[in-house]
């Protein structure tokens, strides 16, 4: 922690406001207003409730659908009752928590809720025409309506979840944040939230009652004042929101914060779980006794996006061994004929949990690779700097070309249809790496490593050990399918230009 002070020890820094704070002014009918935005998407979901209701009579009664009859309809009447339907769509939506600004946008369990207010939305619709016999509703169209509604309402809520963090990441729709705690554990919550804009906390500055005000914790970030200016803070900055590094506060000052901000109805207070390397994983909160227990989640990623990431795994590396097995054909002949040895090499690397495995690679090397490192401490010692050697005398003439056009991890496909690796993921290491990764090798061990990941098409090989560390964790902490997708398409791109690998 840097310690330079720009106030006298005792001295409040709420005068002279975070520079990130002052040029965000107060609230200044800025389009930040989570008024303007629920409006908004009370409006979109209309819209797409609506499209979906037209769509539904479109392809039910004029499409002419094969071995489906036209029965008699007019269009005046499903008119009215999308009139009413809609409303009640909407307020059901609201019921399930869909325009709640503490629960919108915060993955797939929003999608979960959509599906679950438009089955909820048909299901009035069929309890209706039951009571009113006069009310004679087309079952085809219920049912296109429905799939039509979940389609159309989910893609709406996808579009503003990227637009949304798209307009975060210059700065609007942040929620103005305070740390409540300046000790490493704050310090890495800043860390992460500075390095992800695009989730909307724009953290101004600490409060620590054991750190003077002025003292600079990370880059323009300071210490504002102890508990006692806490309610100045929250109230001058317009501050939302509150995180309590817990590891910061006594249990005495922890219960003091909350007889100042419990109470305010402005302000949502969070608290860190004081291992933030460990439970960046997630946890599972349950009550036992009434006490609220949190039990933190031995992998990363769960739920749908465990679900679509396994899909993704399987299809990819089924359809990459059809396309490919060709080349691997050709592959083992020319390292057959080019040196004596195995085709394949197995190397011994971390997988998930830390459980230890085979990564079959295609042999680049000479069969007594490692009496040749062990002969040689110099180039035993660049070797261990990085685990990467730009000109390995070890390396066959063969194996050159594989490692420059990464073919030689062709084989890897069968680890991941056998559940060890991934086509994406942090890069994969051996035992004797982790302890490079010093606390973050927990974080490390809650996935699967990945054929490529983050640092591959960043620079592959030329950057530095410490960056593939960092990476590594980013991918961990962000993980969304979508990233998966773009690190897959920008790996195809960096292959093929060829550069990083050796």
């Amino acid at each position: 922690m840097t310690v330079e002070h720009a106030a006298a020890p005792g001295a409040s820094l709420l005068s002279a406001p975070h520079p990130s704070a002052r040029s965000s002014g107060r609230p200044r009918r800025r389009l930040e207003s989570w008024h303007l935005l629920t409006g908004m998407l009370v409006a979109l979901d209309a819209g797409a409730l609506g499209a979906a209701v037209a769509l539904a009579y479109l392809l039910r009664f004029k499409a002419g659908l094969p071995m489906l009859e036209t029965p008699p309809h007019r269009i005046s009447f499903y008119t009215s009752i999308a009139f009413w339907a809609i409303p009640v769509w909407l307020g059901l939506f609201a019921l399930y928590r869909l325009y709640n600004r503490h629960r919108i946008f915060n993955g797939f369990h929003e999608y979960t809720r959509v599906v679950n207010a438009c089955t909820t939305g048909i299901l009035v619709l069929v309890v209706m025409s039951f009571l009113d016999l006069t009310l004679v509703i087309s079952r085809g169209w219920l049912l296109l309506t429905w799939l039509l509604a979940i389609l159309l309402v989910s893609t709406v809520r996808f579009g503003v979840r990227r637009a949304l963090r798209l307009l975060r990441q210059r700065g609007i729709f942040q929620v103005p944040t305070i740390i409540l705690g300046a000790n490493e554990e704050g310090r890495a919550l800043a860390e992460q939230f500075l390095a992800d804009r695009g989730a909307g906390t724009r953290v101004l500055g600490f409060i620590d009652p054991a750190v003077p005000p002025g003292t600079t914790v990370l880059g323009d970030l300071r210490v504002l004042g102890g508990l006692a200016e806490l309610e100045q803070a929250v109230r001058e900055q317009d501050v939302r929101e509150v995180i309590i590094a817990t590891t910061a506060l006594s249990r005495h000052q922890l219960l003091e914060v909350y007889r100042i901000l419990g109470h305010n109805e402005n302000v949502e207070l969070r608290l860190s779980s004081g291992l933030f390397e460990i439970l960046t994983t997630g946890v599972r909160v349950q009550e036992i006794s009434c006490v609220p227990l949190m039990t933190p989640q031995r992998i990363r990623i769960t739920e749908v996006d465990a679900f679509l990431k396994l899909v993704l795994d399987y299809v990819g590396a089924t359809l990459g061994l059809i396309a490919f097995s060709p080349v691997m054909a050709l592959i083992a002949l020319m390292i057959k004929l080019d040196s004596p040895g195995p085709i394949l090499h197995r190397r011994r690397v971390l997988g998930r949990s830390g459980k230890v495995f085979d990564a079959l690679k295609f042999r680049t090397m000479v069969v007594d690779a490692d009496a040749i490192l062990a002969a040689n401490p110099s180039l035993r010692a660049a070797f261990e700097q990085g685990y990467k050697l730009k000109d390995d005398p070890r390396v066959t003439r063969v194996g050159r070309f594989l490692r420059r056009t990464s073919l030689d991890e062709l084989p890897q496909l069968f680890n991941v249809l056998r559940g060890q690796m991934s086509l994406v993921g942090p890069r994969i290491i051996t035992p004797e790496e982790a302890p490079r990764y010093g606390k973050w090798q927990l974080n490390l061990l809650t996935v699967k490593p990945g054929m490529t990941g983050p640092w591959q098409v960043a620079g592959r090989s030329e950057i530095p050990y410490e960056e593939r560390v960092r990476l590594s964790m980013h991918y961990i902490r962000n993980y969304s399918i979508w990233l998966d997708l773009g690190i897959l398409i920008r790996t195809v791109l960096v292959v093929l230009q060829g550069k990083g690998a050796y």
